[in-house]
Formats: C-alpha cells, sequence, structure tokens
C-alpha cells in the first residue's frame, strides 16, 4: 500500500498551508474532483434506499450539546466556546443534535417511520496536533452521516439496511474491510448511565450482526458516550487500523430532546434514533482509496476519466470535438495536445487515466478513435458513439471493470 500522504500530493489532490493550520488540509482541483464523486455516488446510493438530504448549521449554542450529553461526555473533543451576543456557540462535534432539532420541529405519525435524514456535513473536532497526520486526521471532518427515526420493531431491519448499504459502496469502491467490531462500553469511560437501554442497544446490533453472517468482534471501550455501534475497520499498508462506517443505536438522545411521534393508538411514542455513516468521514475514505489503488481509482471516480491524445496538430480539432462530446456525457475529459510532448510521453504522463483515446489522421477521417485502458490492453479503432456509450455505462454503474 502507498502512504496516502505522499501520494496525494505529488497528484496533487490535497495540500495544506501553515497559515491555514494543522489537520486542516484544502483539496486541489483533481482530489475536489474525487471527493465530489464520491459525495454524489453515496447522495445517490442513499436517496434510492429513501433517504431524503437536509443541510444544517455547523455551529449550535452550547446549551444543544449540553442537551445531548456531548458537552459533558465530549467537551474535551470539541473546539472552545465562541462569545456571540451574549450567548456561547460551539463548532458542532457530531451532526445528529441538529437532526434531532429537525425531526423535533415538525409533528410526525408512525405512518412516516422509518424516516430517514441524511446530510454530508461539516464537523469540528480539536485532535491534539501529535495525531494529526495527511486526510486521515483531521479538524475539519466532511461526514457522510445520516439518522434515521423509527420505532422499536423497525431498528433491527433498519441497521441491517446500512450495513448491506456499506457492502454495496465498499464494492463499488474496491474496499475490503480489516474487521468488523461490536464496539461496547468499557471500565472508566464517559457513558450515558442508563443500563437498560445499553443492554438494549447491545442486544439489537449483536442480532443484527449475528443474521448478517459476517464475522465480528466485541470489544470494549469503543462505544460512543451514548451507545453501543458497530464499526467497520480499515487498514492502512502498516496494518494501522482506522474506524470508517459505523452503524449506532441510541434511545438516550431521543429522550434528551422529548422527541415523539403519534402512534395508531392516537398517543406520543417515543421514536429510537439509528445513526448510520456508510463511507464514514470523506477525508478518511479517500486517504484510505489512495493508498489502496495507488492513485489508480476505479474509472467512475478518477479525476480524469479519459485523457484525449492527437498524434499530431492535424488531429487537435477531432480531438477537442472528442472531449466536447466527453463533456457532454458527463465524462471528465482533458485533451493532451502534442505540444506537451510526444505521444509516448504522454501516455505515460496519462498512465493512471483509465482511458487513453489516441485520435490519428485515419480515426479522425473515420469518426473513430484508438483506446487504450490504463492496465495496458489497445483496443481496435471504434466508432465514437460506441465508446462513448460503453465508457459512460460503465462508469454510470460505478463498475470496478475497465471495459
Amino acid at each position: 500500500m502507498h502512504d496516502h500522504r505522499k501520494l496525494g500530493r505529488e497528484l496533487d489532490l490535497f495540500d495544506t498551508d501553515p497559515l491555514i493550520g494543522s489537520g486542516l488540509p484544502y483539496w486541489l482541483p483533481a482530489g475536489a474532483a474525487v471527493r465530489h464523486s464520491l459525495e454524489e455516488y453515496i447522495r445517490g446510493v442513499e436517496r434510492r434506499a429513501g433517504y431524503r438530504h437536509v443541510y444544517s448549521p455547523v455551529l449550535g449554542k452550547r446549551e444543544l450539546y449540553e442537551i445531548s450529553g456531548h458537552w459533558a461526555h465530549y467537551s474535551e473533543d470539541m473546539f472552545p466556546p465562541m462569545d456571540l451576543g451574549g450567548e456561547q456557540v460551539v463548532l458542532r462535534p457530531s451532526l445528529c443534535p441538529h437532526h434531532a432539532l429537525i425531526f423535533r420541529s415538525r409533528a410526525h405519525s408512525y405512518r412516516e417511520l422509518p424516516l430517514r435524514m441524511a446530510e454530508l456535513g461539516g464537523m469540528y473536532r480539536s485532535e491534539p496536533s501529535g495525531v494529526l497526520g495527511g486526510l486521515t486526521r483531521v479538524r475539519a471532518i466532511q461526514l457522510n452521516d445520516a439518522h434515521v427515526f423509527c420505532t422499536l420493531d423497525q431498528v433491527a431491519d433498519e441497521a441491517r439496511a446500512a450495513l448491506e448499504l456499506i457492502r454495496q459502496a465498499y464494492r463499488a469502491l474496491g474496499i475490503s474491510p480489516a474487521r468488523i467490531r461490536l464496539s461496547l462500553p468499557g471500565p472508566g469511560g464517559k457513558y450515558v448511565a442508563a443500563p437498560e437501554l445499553w443492554e438494549r442497544s447491545t442486544k439489537l446490533l449483536t442480532e443484527v450482526l449475528d443474521s448478517s453472517g459476517l464475522a465480528y468482534e466485541a470489544v470494549e471501550g469503543e462505544a460512543a458516550f451514548y451507545g453501543p455501534k458497530i464499526d467497520v475497520q480499515i487498514a492502512d499498508g502498516a496494518g494501522r487500523e482506522a474506524t470508517l462506517s459505523t452503524i449506532q443505536v441510541d434511545f438516550h438522545q431521543p429522550e434528551q430532546f422529548d422527541l415523539h411521534y403519534i402512534g395508531p393508538d392516537g398517543s406520543r411514542h417515543r421514536p429510537v434514533m439509528v445513526h448510520r455513516a456508510i463511507i464514514g468521514s470523506v477525508e478518511r475514505a479517500v486517504a484510505h482509496l489512495i493508498e489502496l489503488h495507488g492513485g489508480a481509482f476505479p474509472a467512475w471516480l478518477a479525476p480524469v476519466q479519459v485523457a484525449v491524445l492527437p498524434v499530431s496538430a492535424g488531429e487537435v480539432p477531432a480531438a477537442a470535438a472528442f472531449v466536447e462530446r466527453c463533456l457532454d456525457e458527463g465524462l471528465r475529459a482533458e485533451l493532451a495536445d502534442p505540444e506537451q510532448g510526444t505521444l509516448g510521453a504522454r501516455v505515460r504522463a496519462a498512465r493512471l487515466v483509465p482511458y487513453q483515446v489516441v485520435i490519428g489522421s485515419r480515426e479522425a477521417a473515420a469518426d473513430q478513435v484508438s483506446v487504450r485502458l490504463r492496465d495496458g490492453r489497445r483496443l481496435d479503432p471504434l466508432p465514437v458513439p460506441g465508446v462513448l456509450a460503453r465508457i459512460g455505462a460503465l462508469t454510470g454503474a460505478h463498475s470496478l471493470d475497465l471495459w
């Protein structure tokens, strides 16, 4: 495996600047293209699974996090409060309190449940400088977060569905988890004191994992302060583990925020919150993908999907027209002009691009292109519409196949 910090800078994916600060990387155009593709993919997956997306502010009153329990159990990892007009506001360490308030803002019937609320939102952690590194440990995090508000009877099915979404996303990204962990409370930790709720949550998640057929390990000391969780672990080349995806069952925050829905009996009932992150933080996901694929991302995720290489200046107009047709099809394509070097040099420069399209005089005259695949395969000249349709179909299906 590669080191994403070194490769990410070499490939102009991201960088840092001391004037912005430690743990606050910025994304360069190539990295932004990867991030955008990943975000759009996961939003599409969630929409098809019945999630509805929201936006919520990255700031909240200190009182909000006192109610949620974050201030009592998590304040050491939060940025200090800011005084604003006689109030104190805080950069949020989590999205769940905001989503609880969004749920609470409207009346809900049992017929609406499960209500699946998702957001790709920013959150902030006051990480010590000694643990910061590249994209894996940062202070500003873009989280693929969601909260399902449901009845107790629906919890297991929602957790199972979230687990299947994680498996689906990993297939599209080429990720193999290092292990799956049932994260439980441990001695001495700051946890919500509600033994009955912990027992209930743990039982539900254990049933979900047992029915999934997946091997897992129960580990103490890794739970969230409000409940146990399923953690999907990934590992880097040195074998260091990190959590990428999570599923959590939460009875605590619905009670803290007095959430309710109207049941079939006309009475108020308390929903359960299922927290889940399919790809976790975008930063950590991209870091792992850089190391896993060595910069040769799956075609649908690649910063440049099609490199168009005219053999000589005479084919530049045909090559430019092909680039335009790619862009019309939603593909990320760039023209590698002959002025940039010999054909061989330009092919080598585009070695990580999934599709290298070569256009000589014969191809230009016949409205064809010769395709070189990143894995070394060379295809005979093909009609332009067929090439565009094939590449579009593979990238649109988020396939790992090149052809």
